[in-house]
């Protein structure tokens, strides 16, 4: 565990009625259990882990000076009540209030020094929404809450690296949001963290077009010529290595050359081939906040909350590389 910093990462549950307390519950028993400070409902953990028929040593603990002492066993928990009881894979909207009043609570205390990173557990956007609390997700919201104005989606698998243009958008709305600006943005947003945060001293960026064979010169679609191959031209001569536009069914390929990240220009241009190659052990990395925040790669999974069988890998490798991350800013 090399690099990883003294003050605690702060770990949200995510939704309480899927299997996020029980990875929560999984980091009591992990080598992270004295890194980490998680905020979740105790009851919700005690709950669960009478549900699973094991024991949950629980250490509350208070912001601003509260945060505990490491060591005893316990795993510290912030406390973040829910309105109302929980019942494994039923989400309740009258706890979305309190799922994202600690979602800001978690952000606040990054901010503010408290916590030297943040990972979120999965959070249910359809029963926030149907409390009418307008949640496309974590990223977004983490991005405005910091003043940040271009979050960069980006999954890690060991040396797998994608990055996305654009994120929760039907795929019809996509065209009209890849713009030169937006992906000279993104670009920028991509060299400059994985020099700083994963201090890679010369970062490799190759970049997907949008159509079918990257718009087979024009024939299947006119943005990669009018809008993708101009921004990458730009950002080559302010001295960022990116090449492309490329096929995105061969950027995976020997044939595209190495590369450090491959951007994608829309959520499942990519993301299959990185969950295929690493699922339940990759990671979600917000790129172009100021502080560190990773996220588990996988839903609620509501269809197996409670019955035990979640598997905390993706959790647990969120942890490492948010500690890497902090280390390392």
């Amino acid at each position: 565990m090399s690099g990883i910093p003294d003050s605690p990462l702060i770990v949200t549950a995510g939704e309480p009625a899927g299997i996020g307390p029980e990875l929560i519950l999984a980091l009591a028993d992990s080598p992270w259990r004295d890194r980490v400070i998680v905020l979740a409902d105790p009851a919700n953990l005690r709950d669960r882990a009478a549900r699973l028929g094991r024991q949950a040593s629980l250490r509350e603990v208070s912001l601003p000076g509260d945060l505990g002492n490491p060591g005893d066993g316990a795993l510290r928990v912030l406390p973040q009540s829910l309105a109302r009881p929980t019942v494994c894979g039923t989400p309740d909207p009258a706890n979305a209030d309190a799922l994202i009043a600690g979602l800001r609570r978690a952000v606040d205390g990054c901010r503010r020094g408290l916590f030297s990173g943040l990972v979120t557990g999965p959070l249910q956007k359809s029963t926030i929404n149907d409390a009418g609390i307008p949640f496309s997700g974590h990223t977004e919201l983490i991005a405005e809450l910091l003043g940040s104005p271009h979050p960069v989606m980006l999954l890690v698998a060991g040396e797998l690296r994608v990055a996305l243009a654009t994120t929760h958008l039907p795929l019809k709305d996509v065209p009209r949001r890849i713009t030169a600006e937006r992906l000279g943005t993104v670009m920028r947003v991509l060299h400059d963290d994985l020099r700083k945060r994963f201090r890679i001293a010369q970062p490799r960026i190759l970049v997907c077009g949008l159509n079918p064979h990257a718009g087979e010169s024009g024939h299947l679609g006119s943005e990669e010529r009018e809008v993708i191959a101009p921004a990458i031209a730009a950002m080559q001569a302010a001295g960022i290595d990116v090449r492309g536009p490329v096929p995105a069914d061969t950027a995976f390929t020997q044939a595209a050359g190495p590369a450090d990240v491959v951007l994608g220009m829309y959520h499942d241009q990519v993301l299959p081939v990185l969950k295929y190659a690493g699922f339940g052990k990759a990671v979600n990395v917000t790129l172009g906040l100021p502080i560190v925040r990773t996220s588990v790669d996988h839903g609620t999974a509501l269809d197996i909350a409670g019955t035990g069988r979640a598997d905390p890998g993706s959790l647990f490798a969120a942890v490492e590389l948010a500690a890497q991350l902090a280390g390392g800013a």
